[in-house]
């Protein structure tokens, strides 16, 4: 298969729009070809006329490791043109930065997933570029969960960096995609393209989403493999707990939870006896790790694995979103006193709790808390709005 930025460097007839054209590329470190040449060092080579580049959060470069540790504006030093942060001083384009090119080539790969900030910046470009009369085009590439949608609907009045409109955590489309919804949802007048990937089949296994002709990079430091990737719809939430999402060892967001004062196999039992259906589509195994650095730095955590992948993966099955909801409920029903909830700053909110910023509302934390809430509680208000997006995206969907 062919993804969007293999397809423009082969095909000179979907180049030609840009000749004449100043032209910026955003990017991060899984921006790369099928021959694994960066996007930016491919382009350049193929002549087209790059003046600027932009990198979104951890940068052009992926080397920040946490949320909320920014990256400064450089210059390239291979060939001297600007790079931009947009996740620095601004999370959005100033007019100075939209004035050095005429064309934005957005190419990044993305997780599938509301809080995963490329969304925000794609949605962010897409205005500016409005305003300022320049051009956007996506270079698509796969959406490594797949089509399944998950989660509650982000309600109005709760949008932030990690929550750009009311989708559910788990959209199901890819950045090109997306852009169309956007386009449409928030009324934008933007000369917008989207270069197709070929042959993407999200619903073809083993990948369902992934091709298998394909390797995985990295496209932000904690994105390690395509099980993160499927899980990540769930475990982000931890980012608003204070239990471990692994950070610090070799498989973050990976796990449900680890805390050096939790019982794995206690919690996991009482999720069997409270919502067992919601363990679907994959495989939990108990696991101990000390992370070296975050959340429980150097004490010995106990956990549970996520194994959303081999054959003890079904895709239609697993929803990593209530499985995640249902950990936490857990934990609630054997502690109910457990400091469960991260009060900290979270991707610039200062006066909400991260969990109902990760959430979009704070219907999760409120049927986590209620002792009489049921399984049923939580599925009904998801269910019905994991209909409603399916239904509104159904026309956008290009593959």
């Amino acid at each position: 298969m062919k993804f969007g930025i293999d397809r423009l460097l082969a095909d000179p007839a979907l180049r030609a729009p840009l000749e004449g054209k100043r032209v910026s590329l955003i990017a991060h470190p899984a921006s790369v070809t099928e021959g694994l040449v960066h996007s930016l060092d491919a382009l350049i080579a193929a002549g087209v006329n790059v003046t600027s580049a932009f990198g979104p959060q951890h940068g052009l470069k992926g080397d920040k490791q946490d949320n909320m540790v920014e990256t400064m504006d450089e210059v390239d030093p291979a060939y001297g043109i600007p790079v931009f942060s947009l996740y620095g001083e601004v999370r959005r384009p100033a007019p100075a930065m939209m004035d050095t090119a005429d064309v934005f080539l957005f190419d990044l790969q993305d997780l599938g997933c509301r809080i995963y900030t490329f969304v925000t910046t794609l949605l962010y470009l897409l205005e500016e570029a409005a305003r300022e009369g320049k051009s956007v085009w996506v270079l698509d590439r796969p959406n490594p969960a797949g089509r399944p949608v998950e989660g509650t609907t982000l309600i109005a009045g709760q949008e932030s960096f990690v929550g750009a409109g009311p989708m559910p955590m788990r959209h199901g489309l890819t950045l090109g995609e997306m852009g169309h919804w956007f386009i449409r949802h928030f009324n934008l007048n933007v000369d917008y393209r989207v270069i197709a990937m070929e042959g993407w089949q999200p619903e073809a296994a083993p990948g369902f989403g992934w091709p298998e002709d394909r390797i995985w990079i990295n496209p932000s430091p904690n994105a390690a493999n395509l099980n993160m990737a499927r899980a990540y719809a769930g475990t982000v939430m931890i980012e608003g707990a204070t239990v471990s999402e692994g950070r610090g060892t070799t498989r973050p967001l990976e796990v449900l939870f680890g805390a050096p004062d939790i019982d794995a196999k206690a919690v996991l039992a009482e999720m069997q006896a409270f919502a067992p259906e919601w363990l679907a589509g994959c495989a939990l195994r108990e696991c101990w790790f000390e992370p070296t650095f975050h959340k429980h730095a150097k004490a010995l955590c106990n956990g549970l694995m996520i194994h959303a992948e081999g054959s003890f993966y079904d895709h239609e099955g697993f929803r990593p979103w209530r499985l995640q909801a249902l950990a936490f409920k857990a934990i609630r029903r054997l502690q109910p006193d457990y400091p469960l909830w991260r009060d900290f700053p979270y991707e610039y909110e200062f006066d909400r709790l991260a969990i109902d910023v990760i959430n979009g509302g704070p219907a999760l934390r409120e049927w986590v808390d209620n002792p009489a809430s049921l399984p049923g509680d939580l599925d009904a208000v998801a269910a019905r709005d994991e209909a409603a997006w399916r239904e509104e995206v159904a026309d956008l969907l290009l593959y």
